[in-house]
């Protein structure tokens, strides 16, 4: 924090009583970066932080410091999750998942199986299918990444949960959708509300 006087001169309450005028300051902060604070917290700039130390300090708790310059680190959270398709043997389907964290976290897809007496395993995606793709890209937002899993052409086989999942050094998120395989257009359901796409 640097403060510095005003070329302006005003008349204050002080100033008119002694007779004289009143010279302001202006005080602006230095630091015009982010930082992170102990209570993990991103803060616009070091005089944020240390503003939201005082208050803290005046309720009573502990003082807020600088962990580091830059903003938090945080686990990874689902921006946008997949969600379910319906479609026939043939056509072309894709979902699509949207995670954000710091730092940046690794997205993968897995098809989730359930085996014998509700044993769950999954099977990192695309394996050696090759009516599958996988793609991932950074964006749309500073920190977040986008994948997709592309199907064609759909089968029988390609029926069940799939799951976007994604780390960071400080944790792991993940959500899940479902492609259901039919052999005519009219045996989707047709649901109003429901989050299903054709």
């Amino acid at each position: 924090m640097e403060c510095v006087k005003s070329r302006k001169r005003r008349k204050g309450k002080a100033g008119a009583a002694a007779g004289g005028p009143v010279v302001s300051g202006v005080c602006v902060c230095k630091s015009r970066y982010p930082v992170c604070g102990s209570d993990g917290v991103t803060y616009s700039s070091g005089c944020q932080l240390r503003a939201a130390s005082l208050r803290a300090e005046s309720r009573g708790e502990k003082a807020i410091t600088q962990v580091s310059k830059g903003t938090c680190e945080q686990g990874p959270s689902i921006v946008t999750p997949p969600k379910d398709i319906w479609n026939v043997t043939g056509a072309q389907v894709y979902l699509s998942c949207e995670v954000i964290g710091i730092p940046t976290p690794v997205l993968i897809w897995n098809k989730v199986k359930r085996g014998h007496y509700g044993v769950q395993r999954t099977e990192l995606l695309p394996g050696d299918r090759d009516n599958l793709a996988i793609q991932t890209r950074g964006g749309p937002e500073k920190h977040e990444v986008t994948g997709w899993v592309l199907v064609s052409p759909l089968s029988k086989e390609d029926a069940g949960e799939y799951e976007c999942h994604a780390s960071n050094s400080q944790g792991q998120a993940s959500a899940s959708a479902k492609i259901t395989v039919v052999d005519a257009l009219h045996e989707i359901p047709v649901k109003k509300g429901e989050g299903a796409e054709l």
